[in-house]
């Protein structure tokens, strides 16, 4: 009997089912089987720059690392000068109801990861723009670059954690790149069987940046004896809840404008006790809804992940270029801002 395509296991999972297998010719097995080999070709060509350095090259104006303001003749100030708290990029220090987020996810050389691995980084990034201008409705629109920043791997790696962690030198490229364009970097993280906050607090020295968030893959982590490709993965809302903790102890920190913290979901079961969720000062928890289909279907799958929906959580929707046109069409973005809630972040993949 063929196995499923990689739309039927996520149409069982929005209908609150776990597959137990996922098919090898599935665009899930595709991505763990790649990004191992694309890692690899990453980090021949990215050095050894350690994390730090990378943040202290890359810092944007009004973050860690900026220069004090001068004079109008370039010189310093003669007296005292009030520091300028860090903003967003676009201004102001809170995301929502002002803004409504839209990008592209993916990692580079990847191109079956998604749309922000493909052609050049700063035409992708001109093309979100584009694009989160159709979504603003009433809202300022901020482009979102969400780079995969630990990918899982359907091998164990050295340190037998399944997954891998992309170059310091790739994610200060992005990182230029969006804020170049005056929009957000997001962080993805697929864990695999590593523990989702050693994870985060590994990109530290990008989060203290005012541009840059988290945003967390669990249908790609793995408990003991599972890999990456042959089932979904799960998290709860203690875990999302302590990774949120930890954000906002560095936006409290370093006085950061307020962070967003993404979490996909393709399927009921995969984001477990969700009532556990506390929000935490400083950050804003985002849900997006994953999963591909028709709009019919993909409709389906929102109402099923927004029911009961905890307060104090933002919605976010996800899109696929290919896989949804698949038998299909995309969903267009007056569709996409007629569901209920308004989706205020719209990412694709």
């Amino acid at each position: 009997m063929p196995g499923r395509t990689d739309a039927e296991i996520r149409r069982a999972g929005a209908a609150g089912g776990r597959p137990a297998r996922v098919p090898h010719t599935s665009r899930r097995q595709l991505l763990a089987a790649s990004t191992a080999a694309g890692l690899g070709l990453l980090t021949a060509c990215a050095g050894t720059s350690s994390r730090a350095d990378s943040a202290s090259r890359a810092s944007p104006p009004g973050g860690p690392g900026s220069s004090s303001p001068s004079g109008p003749s370039g010189s310093a100030p003669s007296g005292p000068t009030k520091r300028r708290r860090p903003e967003l990029p676009r201004g102001g220090r809170e995301l929502f109801p002002r803004y409504r987020l839209v990008g592209f996810c993916g990692l580079p050389g990847a191109a079956a990861l998604g749309r922000l691995g493909t052609g050049d980084p700063k035409r992708r990034a001109a093309e979100a723009e584009k694009v989160a201008h159709s979504y603003a409705a009433g809202r300022e629109p901020l482009p979102a670059l969400e780079l995969l920043a630990t990918v899982a791997n359907s091998s164990a790696g050295p340190d037998g954690m399944y997954r891998s962690r992309t170059p310091d030198a790739t994610i200060r490229r992005f990182h230029r790149v969006a804020r170049d364009r005056r929009g957000l970097l997001l962080l993805n993280i697929q864990p695999g069987r590593a523990r989702v906050l050693d994870e985060v607090k590994a990109l530290r020295d990008w989060l203290v940046h005012p541009d840059v968030g988290i945003a967390l893959d669990p249908e790609w982590e793995m408990g003991r004896g599972e890999v990456p490709g042959d089932t979904y993965g799960h998290t709860d809302g203690h875990e999302l809840t302590e990774v949120a903790r930890y954000l906002s102890g560095l936006v409290e920190a370093h006085d950061l404008p307020q962070k967003p913290l993404v979490f996909h979901q393709v399927a009921t079961s995969v984001v477990s006790k969700q009532s556990a969720l506390r929000p935490q000062p400083g950050v804003a928890l985002i849900k997006s809804a994953d999963g591909i289909g028709s709009p019919g279907l993909k409709r389906g799958t929102w109402h099923k992940l927004v029911d009961d929906l905890p307060d104090g959580l933002h919605t976010g929707f996800k899109l696929f270029y290919e896989e949804d046109a698949e038998g299909s069409r995309l969903m267009t973005p007056k569709e996409v801002l007629a569901l209920r809630p308004q989706p205020e972040y719209v990412m694709y993949e």
